[in-house]
Formats: structure tokens, C-alpha cells, sequence
């Protein structure tokens, strides 16, 4: 693959998109999409190389999203990286009117997704060797964790921001609720389930309410995608393997709030709080991912770290920086 087939994204000329096809699936064809900033004269005149120097960031998204996050691409470029994100198959970019929003029965489906991102970065850098830091945010970060698990060999480092590991009710919670879904998810995969997103995610970050950001919210909708078994279970299956240890022998930033606030009426205390995981079971739960696992609590960050206020970006990025600077090479 060459550099042919990058075209102007939608998040304007500073940024390219390259489309992946994945084939077919029940659904018809399917295709990821590839993000990355163009590159300036600017960008390689930099008096320091920065502690991801000779790094690749792969970001995966979460539920009901895609990426949009331009100042994260910058900030992580700014420490050296070349950055690029993956609007997975079904979701943002890549999603086709014909297709269910996000639908799979299988997070491991993503290898294919993920395999053809790393072709199409490689096939950038002429021969060069180059270390791999992917990072992943809520359902992407548990995608991440567990394809790192499956391909050890090629990570150097692993950035989970707010990585959905576990159950909002905790373990408990989730060996009560996963077997009524997974029979579900047997019998009917897409079948129609209760709505259970509120909206508050969405007052919290969107520009046309409480939040500071501008996106489409035809990709990024309100209330969030409708809700399928099929999908769910493939979540609590992920978070089975993730409580039983994944042996990860990299290292492992986990970046979270330190609060949340799960409730059903709107509360202005949301607006710094996560208001779409139980952050405590999280944290506790990032202990499974590997041997060598920091976890940084953020006062007053959202659901999405670096969507949250300027200064716990700031911290956020800070944080990130001095995490880099001590991956083994």
C-alpha cells in the first residue's frame, strides 16, 4: 500500500483520511478509516525530538463516537509521535446507511480493523523502525487491552483514557447481568434494547450545551447509539478476559476521573465528573491488565479525559509526557 487513496477530511486540510476495505459481513461491504494531521515544514524542526521520537499513536474511539479530537493529535505529536486514529468499522467515517451503528458479536473482530490501520503506517515510513504506543478511549480501550494481550510483540506501550474494564455495577453487577444477555444475544442478536443514556455525556462536552466542543452528531448522537445484545455481550465477554488477567508486559497509563456520578437527574457537579463508567471499579480493575499498570485519577475530568477543562488537559497531557519519557526502547 502507498500513500495513494489520502484525501482531504472533513476535519478540514490539516487532516487526511485514507479508507480501509474490510469486505464483506452480514451487513454487506465494511470499511475502517484511517485520520492523520499533515505533516508541516514546522513539525520536523523541532529543537528537541520529543520522548515519542520514533513512536506510532494508534487512537481508537468508544461507543457511539469517532475522532475528532484534533488537539490531542497535536499535543501527542508534539511529544515526538506520528499520530494517526481509526474510526473503526460501522462508526464515524465508516459508517454506511445499510449498516447497524457499531455492530459486532465479537470485539477480537477489530484484529482486522487494527491489522489494516498498522499496514497502511508502515507502508508511510519506508523501512524505518519505528515502536507502536496505541491508545484507546472507553470501549476502544477495551479493545486495545485486549488486542495488546493478543499481540505483545508489537507494543512498546499502551494509553487507556477512561477504557470501559468493567461493568458500571462492578463484577458482581456483571456475572448477574452478562448471562441474561448473552442468551439474549443467542437468540437475537439485534434485537431492540431499552434505551439507558440519558444525555448528560452529551451536555457535558457538546458546544450547544454545558461543553466546549463541536462535532457531528450524526456520528456522535445524543443519547448514544441504540443498544443491540449482540454487542453487549461481546463487551462482557471482553471484561471476563480482563478480570482473569491479561498479562500485558508493557506499560500500561490509565488515565480516569476521580469521580462519577451515575444517577438519573441531571447535576451540574456532572459537568466534572464521569458520568458514563464507575471509575472506582475501573481502577481497581486496570490492576488485571498487566505487571507494570499506572493509574492517574484527574480531578474534575470527564468521561473523555481530553474533552474535559483546560487545566485537567493540561495534567492530562503532562501526564502522558512524563509517562512516555520512561518506555524502555
Amino acid at each position: 500500500m502507498t500513500d495513494t487513496g489520502w484525501h482531504e477530511d472533513v476535519l478540514g486540510p490539516s487532516y487526511e483520511r485514507l479508507e480501509l476495505p474490510l469486505g464483506d459481513d452480514a451487513e454487506g461491504p465494511v470499511v475502517a478509516t484511517l485520520v492523520r494531521r499533515r505533516r508541516h515544514a514546522a513539525d520536523h524542526l523541532r529543537p528537541h525530538p520529543g520522548p515519542l521520537h520514533d513512536v506510532d499513536v494508534l487512537y481508537v474511539h468508544g461507543w457511539s463516537d469517532y475522532f475528532f479530537q484534533t488537539e490531542l493529535a497535536e499535543r501527542v505529536e508534539r511529544l515526538g509521535a506520528r499520530f494517526h486514529a481509526l474510526d473503526l468499522r460501522k462508526y464515524g467515517r465508516s459508517l454506511r446507511p445499510h449498516q447497524t451503528p457499531g455492530h459486532v458479536t465479537d470485539l477480537d473482530t477489530y484484529d482486522e480493523d487494527i491489522a489494516a490501520a498498522l499496514d497502511a503506517i508502515r507502508a508511510g515510513h519506508a523501512g524505518q523502525q519505528r515502536r507502536l504506543v496505541p491508545m484507546g478511549h472507553s470501549t476502544g480501550g477495551l479493545t486495545l487491552a485486549l488486542w495488546t494481550a493478543r499481540h505483545p510483540d508489537l507494543v512498546a506501550g499502551l494509553v487507556l483514557n477512561s477504557p470501559w474494564l468493567e461493568f458500571q455495577a462492578d463484577a458482581i453487577g456483571r456475572a448477574v447481568v452478562a448471562p441474561v444477555v448473552k442468551l439474549g444475544a443467542k437468540r437475537n442478536p439485534l434485537a431492540p434494547m431499552p434505551a439507558v443514556d440519558p444525555g448528560f455525556y452529551t451536555r457535558t462536552v457538546s458546544s450547544s450545551a454545558e461543553g466546549s466542543w463541536t462535532y457531528d452528531q450524526h456520528w456522535r448522537p445524543e443519547r448514544g447509539f441504540p443498544l443491540h445484545p449482540g454487542w453487549l455481550a461481546a463487551v462482557f465477554t471482553g471484561q471476563e478476559h480482563v478480570a482473569r488477567g491479561l498479562g500485558i508486559a508493557v506499560p500500561v497509563l490509565v488515565l480516569l476521573s476521580d469521580r462519577s456520578m451515575l444517577q438519573p437527574r441531571w447535576n451540574e457537579g456532572m459537568s466534572r465528573a464521569d458520568v458514563a463508567l464507575n471509575v472506582d471499579a475501573v481502577a481497581r480493575r486496570a490492576l488485571s491488565l498487566g505487571d507494570e499498570v499506572t493509574v492517574r485519577r484527574l480531578h474534575g475530568a470527564l468521561h473523555d479525559v481530553v474533552l474535559s477543562a483546560g487545566p485537567v488537559r493540561e495534567r492530562a497531557y503532562d501526564t502522558v509526557g512524563r509517562w512516555a519519557a520512561t518506555l524502555p526502547r
